[in-house]
């Protein structure tokens, strides 16, 4: 692709982005701009004019930020270069731009902060406290040697692990079936767009497991690039192409370099380099078209490239993650919830929690801690996962028990703590007091006297001390066994059990993950629970989705949605989709070529489902995490 068509196609993309903002602004119903966010814009003259205006503002500054950890340096007081500020925060902060900062000659340090990290240190912490084993995570080497890390590697069996968990990465680990450190260094590169894009991703798979199959662009490129197979994937490696055949001096590739993340693209002094590239390559007698694919891969990398000792040190700490997702599972997955995900929402990590063998269990005001705890296989979730739990609440429940003990019942917990109706109500529904035997219902009209009761006669802390507890007599209660799924929908945001268990629709018509490799070619019917979505846009700016489901056996259904079957069955948020394609493979990697699709209805009560998830777009746009409110 031509870069400044790239470029065209990023500028466009910046405005779709805006088109949401400016959509607001005109008090379009949330349908209609959730349609233009997608790029999916009618042809009206409203629509119209939101996008033409996204366009005018594309390139805007959208906000003032504060980067996680950047940090200037400089000879003189910073205010001698730029202005200061000092926000709410209390660390004074610049607003200069990167490429001034740079220009005037001060020292730019990047210093990025990410979950990781923090999964890894917990884990260790966990590890010690429910097994009493002391882990020293620094002995990389020992874990690049580890035969039980390298099948896990191989198999991508990754969840949670810094860097290497999407769907992309798990499907280019299986592809290349990777096992060693080496291979992982060069695969968290290759992931970026840069390599992807350019379609040498796929050159490079099968370079690397056919490695005598294939001819090298030029000498001088089996030269440079032999280790990566004449497949530029690191940052160093366009610097010395570009050096090396391309014949720039050293301060010329450089250019390039940075030319990468497109923050030079237009720049005249790079169109300088690309003139006086492409005649070096003249003046060396290479022909035109050798010339000119070695400039398409130069260009390709579009600002997504790792230098090597950046995918290296990624790779590190994937290997610690690794490590101890290979043989401390429950905790490490316990440690990755407790530091809000990563790469998926909160439901996926619950339900690996639960396949590594964790009994999982419901929040319980006598058992669970503010986050989620492990003792031996017993995992209780956190109480800050019910949504809109007050931290207040939780505060003093934990205070409570941890002074006097568990609670007896709920009139205890009433008389302890005194929280609002509303909290209470929360915790009855998630069935936090399930201990006391009685049934949701029941304990809801218990908890409505025992309050009304408090209103009326409150004296303090001693209303209820001495008293025992009430005792009521009522009818039998009606009790479904869907009303606690769509409490766990609405409290959680996700279902704790089987998800499947809501499908009003009988599953043997549909195969499974594990049996498409029978129906390779074939036409196949599927269903599968949808957990992540990946857009991309095609050179012509039509869109088409990667989804990432759940099939009925707990197992990962990778399919592919092309424009037309994308946007005339597009998918709708959450939920259960049957979908009727064609089984394709690549490397040894399975998935659907969807055709058709359709989403399926839930058993009973499907209308209180629908309404329940209806608008959520944290699964469609990538796998964010729901956080809980009132933290």
């Amino acid at each position: 692709m031509n870069m400044f068509l790239c470029w065209e196609l990023i500028v466009l993309f910046r405005a779709v982005r805006r088109c949401g903002s400016l959509a607001r602004c005109t008090g379009l119903p949330k349908k209609e701009i959730d349609q233009l966010e997608a790029g999916r814009s009618r042809h009206d003259d409203i629509h119209q004019k939101v996008f033409r205006n996204s366009l005018l503002v594309a390139n805007f500054l959208h906000h003032l930020s504060i980067h996680a950890g950047d940090v200037l340096i400089s000879d003189k007081p910073i205010h001698t270069y730029t202005a200061t500020e000092m926000p709410p925060k209390g660390f004074a902060t610049s607003q200069i731009d990167m490429f001034i900062a740079e220009k005037v000659g001060l020292f730019k340090l990047d210093i990025l902060s990410q979950r990781g990290l923090g999964h890894i240190k917990d884990a260790v912490e966990l590890v010690w406290q429910n097994r009493g084993v002391r882990i020293d995570i620094t002995q990389v080497e020992r874990f690049k040697k580890d035969k039980g890390v390298a099948a896990q590697l191989r198999g991508a069996d990754t969840i949670g692990c810094f860097y290497i968990e999407s769907p992309g990465m798990r499907q280019l680990l299986k592809k290349l079936r990777c096992g060693d450190y080496l291979t992982l260094v060069a695969a968290s590169s290759i992931i970026r767009p840069g390599v992807s894009q350019s379609g040498m991703m796929k050159q490079y798979i099968y370079r690397f497991h056919n490695p005598t199959a294939f001819e090298y662009l030029h000498p001088k490129m089996e030269e440079l690039l032999k280790e990566t197979y004449g497949v530029m994937v690191y940052q160093e490696d366009v610097i010395k192409v570009a050096h090396h055949f391309g014949k720039l001096d050293m301060g010329e590739a450089d250019v390039l370099r940075r030319a990468m993340s497109g923050k030079y693209r237009g720049h005249k002094h790079f169109e300088e380099i690309r003139t006086k590239y492409f005649a070096n390559c003249k003046d060396e007698g290479y022909p035109d078209h050798i010339t000119a694919e070695v400039w398409r891969q130069i260009e390709s990398f579009g600002g997504y490239s790792f230098s090597k000792a950046h995918s290296a040190s990624f790779a590190v700490e994937s290997y610690q993650s690794l490590f101890l997702k290979t043989y401390y599972p429950m905790e490490f997955m316990v440690a990755v919830i407790n530091n809000w995900g990563g790469f998926y929402s909160r439901e996926l990590y619950f339900h690996e929690l639960k396949r590594v063998g964790a009994n999982l269990h419901l929040p319980c005001v006598n058992n669970s801690e503010g986050f989620t705890n492990i003792k031996g296989c017993e995992v209780y979730m956190g109480l800050c996962h019910i949504l809109g739990m007050r931290q207040e609440l939780m505060l003093a429940l934990l205070e409570q028990r941890g002074k006097f003990g568990a609670f007896k019942h709920l009139q205890d917990f009433i008389e302890r703590v005194r929280p609002e109706p509303e909290q209470v109500h929360k915790l009855i529904r998630i069935g936090a007091f399930r201990f006391t035997g009685k049934g949701k219902q029941a304990l809801l009209w218990e908890a409505d006297f025992l309050l009304s009761k408090a209103k009326l006669h409150a004296t303090g802390n001693t209303l209820f001390r001495n008293e025992e507890p009430v005792e009521f007599e009522l009818p039998p209660l009606h009790y479904d066994s869907l009303d606690d799924y769509l409490d766990q929908i609405e409290l959680l945001g996700f279902i704790v059990g089987d998800p499947f268990e809501m499908a009003d629709i009988d599953l043997s018509k549909f195969i499974t993950a594990c049996e498409l490799e029978k129906h390779r070619g074939q036409e196949v019917n599927v269903i599968g629970y949808l957990i992540t979505t990946k857009p991309v846009h095609t050179i012509k700016n039509e869109a088409m989705y990667f989804h990432t489901f759940l099939d009925q056996q707990g197992n990962w259904l990778d399919t592919v949605h092309f424009p037309q079957v994308a946007s005339q069955y597009p998918i709708m948020g959450r939920g259960f989709y049957g979908m009727r394609g064609v089984v394709t493979e690549e490397f040894g990697v399975y998935s659907v070529e969807v055709h058709y699709c359709r989403k399926m209805g839930y058993k009973q009560k499907a209308e209180k489902v629908d309404e329940l998830l209806k608008g959520d777009r944290s699964y469609i746009e990538g796998g964010g995490m729901i956080c809980p409110t009132n933290r």
